[in-house]
């Protein structure tokens, strides 16, 4: 998914805005899904139960940080797919700079990407102490 969000942005540089708009969409369409079918109900199981009491451990701190840039990157993208693609919004919640937009919120998905291989990593790759 990142590399075709990557490749979405850089349709939109090359000026292939449908492109870049069917590209876009189709990825957090997508990646709405996996969060529903994938990680909501592994948060749910693992890691939401152990909250607060846990949130000192790594384990838990990185899924529960994750799953709260995860949550505002997709909120975001699904809020520019309604404001650039739409007029379901009316004017007032629309964005004047939806490129500003966007490019935030790329930064927070990769942020959210890097989050969620930490947590990968710390969850299922066993580490030796040194």
């Amino acid at each position: 998914m990142g590399i075709a969000l990557t490749f979405g942005a850089w349709l939109a540089r090359r000026g292939w805005y449908r492109s870049h708009a069917w590209c876009q969409s189709l990825i957090v369409l997508l990646n709405l899904v996996v969060i529903a079918v994938v990680m909501v109900p592994s948060f749910n199981t693992r890691v939401r139960p152990r909250i607060p009491e846990k949130l000192g451990h790594s384990f838990y701190t990185l899924a529960t940080t994750h799953a709260v840039f995860a949550s505002i990157a997709e909120l975001a993208a699904l809020y520019l797919m309604l404001a650039a693609g739409t007029n379901i919004l009316p004017a007032q919640l629309r964005l004047s700079n939806l490129k500003v937009g966007m490019r935030i919120t790329l930064a927070l998905w990769w942020l959210a990407f890097l989050l969620g291989l930490a947590t990968y990593l710390r969850w299922y790759v066993p580490f030796k102490h040194v």
